[in-house]
């Protein structure tokens, strides 16, 4: 499903812990928060707020931590 980019919370280098915000993402008039799944290093964003995704589109690229 399409939705907008409504936040980005975080740049590329920056430490990421398990469960911090990511980005955020309307669709269907509802917010939802996508967060990190596990410890990491944000390699790359790929979407800027108020951007328009499909729901296959890379959005953040993690380096996962040992």
């Amino acid at each position: 499903m399409p939705g907008m980019v409504v936040t980005v919370a975080v740049k590329v280098g920056q430490k990421v812990a398990k469960g911090d915000p990511l980005l955020s993402m309307e669709a269907m008039k509802m917010e939802t928060m996508l967060s990190a799944e596990h410890d990491a290093v944000v390699h790359a964003i790929h979407v800027r707020a108020g951007e328009t995704v499909n729901a296959k589109d890379l959005l953040v690229e993690l380096a996962v931590t040992a």
